[in-house]
């Protein structure tokens, strides 16, 4: 079981469970999944930043990534059908708890000028999103053997009901959340 994992069944689910002022185990909000996305839209024309963009998200995810596929051609952006312009991957279980483990510990903490992430990224359902400029934040991938630097969003998706939940899962679960 992740270190995380571990903390959140035994401590800190009984914390929420005494802030939400919940009695019934089941109801308390919990860590459903957590979605990892680059879109790498200058693949179109170069065709090995789709490797090395998927290679280092299967670095930093221990999971090997879904291809994403345009939808629609769209002559401005020299895009056609079917063509690769992304990649995807979703985290489960015990590698769910340690990417978020490795992101508050390890990654959060090398983004240049952090001052916390923003506590209103909210959809209002309880799940939040947050973007990072550059792969390189993540100590798996080597700096010297990177050629493009990409960004990525997480998105983490929770069973909260609310946006106030989810926050408090969040903060229970240790992010660096800014206070607006």
């Amino acid at each position: 079981m992740a270190r995380l994992q571990e903390k959140f069944q035994n401590e800190l689910r009984l914390k929420l469970g005494e802030q939400l002022e919940r009695k019934n185990p089941h109801s308390i909000p919990k860590l459903v999944k957590i979605v990892v996305n680059m879109g790498v839209g200058s693949a179109v024309a170069d065709r090995k930043r789709m490797d090395e963009a998927s290679g280092h998200l299967m670095q930093i995810t221990g999971q090997k990534p879904l291809i994403t596929k345009s939808k629609a051609a769209i002559s401005a952006f020299r895009l056609r059908e079917n063509m690769d312009i992304g990649c995807k991957v979703t985290l489960r279980g015990k590698r769910m708890y340690e990417f978020l483990d490795r992101l508050i510990s390890l990654a959060l903490p090398r983004v240049r000028d952090f001052r916390g992430l923003n506590s209103k990224a909210f959809d209002g359902h309880g799940n939040y999103s947050l973007g990072l400029n550059e792969q390189m934040v993540f100590p798996e991938i080597d700096g010297d053997k990177v050629q493009h630097t990409q960004g990525m969003h997480v998105t983490l998706v929770t069973s909260a009901n609310t946006n106030a939940e989810g926050l408090a899962l969040l903060k229970c679960l240790g992010m660096p959340l800014a206070t607006a």
